[in-house]
């Protein structure tokens, strides 16, 4: 069954001067300012797009890597990813740097790079931003 999650964002003025709040829809858990500086400068308690992608990256992520040891017999009891994404005024976002690390008892470190690769190639989030370089670093904590 496909499910639609909905966000939505309130601008007002310029591209440099305006700013927004992006609310949370579906789960109701927020609303959030958003500003040009926010995205292209420091963040002020601001969030940007580029955070919401991370958001969204790592939590997928960490999804499809905690199925996919489950499925090959050697679950998780912990995963911490981070998702880093890089935006350049003027060019966009250019890359994503995934950091991985796990507590998979009965698997070594090879087999947890592995996983994690496939997990970052087979994640939804992480097929809907192909047209981005995403890297990766796994390692068992």
């Amino acid at each position: 069954m496909a499910t639609n999650r909905i966000a939505h964002t309130v601008w007002e003025g310029d591209l440099l001067k305006g700013s927004g709040v992006v609310s949370l829809d579906s789960s109701g858990v927020g609303k959030y300012p958003v500003s040009w500086p926010s995205r292209a400068e420091q963040a002020n308690g601001k969030t940007s797009p580029e955070e919401l992608i991370a958001a969204a990256h790592s939590s997928c992520f960490s999804m499809a890597l905690s199925h996919g040891l489950a499925g090959a017999g050697t679950p998780p009891t912990r995963l911490e990813t981070k998702a880093e994404v890089t935006f350049q005024p003027g060019e966009g976002i250019t890359g994503i740097h995934l950091t991985v690390s796990g507590e998979v008892p009965g698997l070594d470190e090879a087999g947890f790079a592995a996983a994690a690769e496939e997990a970052k190639k087979n994640c939804p989030v992480s097929q809907a931003l192909a047209g981005t370089t995403i890297t990766l670093a796994a390692e068992l904590a």
